[in-house]
């Protein structure tokens, strides 16, 4: 199947994620159950930590903060499988967002560039099983 980033925006708060109602936070630990019911996949998921401990490098110069001024933050990514464009936007649908939105982009290629040697030796089924947004997998 055809691999798809699902790139997560969302109104910063103060707290971060700890602000997210919990019945969104359920949602997300909820998303990839519900992605599969569909028939897609979740490949892999991360959550990323408020601008304000960011770090942004242009040209030479590397400042404290985001690269850009916006009232909706890059909160998460996460890559599915999905059969088509329209299947991965049907997918999309289902992430629980507050006050923002999801961009869908197909992947020239998703690969693990170097494998965690803690988790490359106890096999495959470790590797899977690691955090994603919110602590889903």
């Amino acid at each position: 199947m055809a691999q798809y980033a699902v790139l997560i925006y969302e109104r910063e708060t103060p707290g971060g994620a700890a602000d997210l109602p919990p019945e969104v936070l359920r949602a997300h630990e909820e998303l990839p159950g519900r992605i599969r019911e569909l028939g897609g996949r979740e490949v892999a998921g991360m959550a990323l930590e408020p601008t304000s401990v960011s770090t942004s490098i242009r040209d030479d110069v590397v400042t404290d903060g985001p690269f850009l001024e916006t009232k909706e933050a890059l909160a998460g990514i996460f890559v599915i499988e999905a059969r088509d464009l329209d299947h991965a936007l049907t997918l999309a649908r289902l992430t629980p967002i507050v006050d923002g939105g999801v961009e869908v982009r197909p992947l020239i290629g998703f690969d693990i560039a170097e494998p965690d040697p803690e988790t490359a030796e106890a096999g495959p089924e470790a590797a899977e099983s690691g955090p994603g947004i919110a602590g889903s997998s």
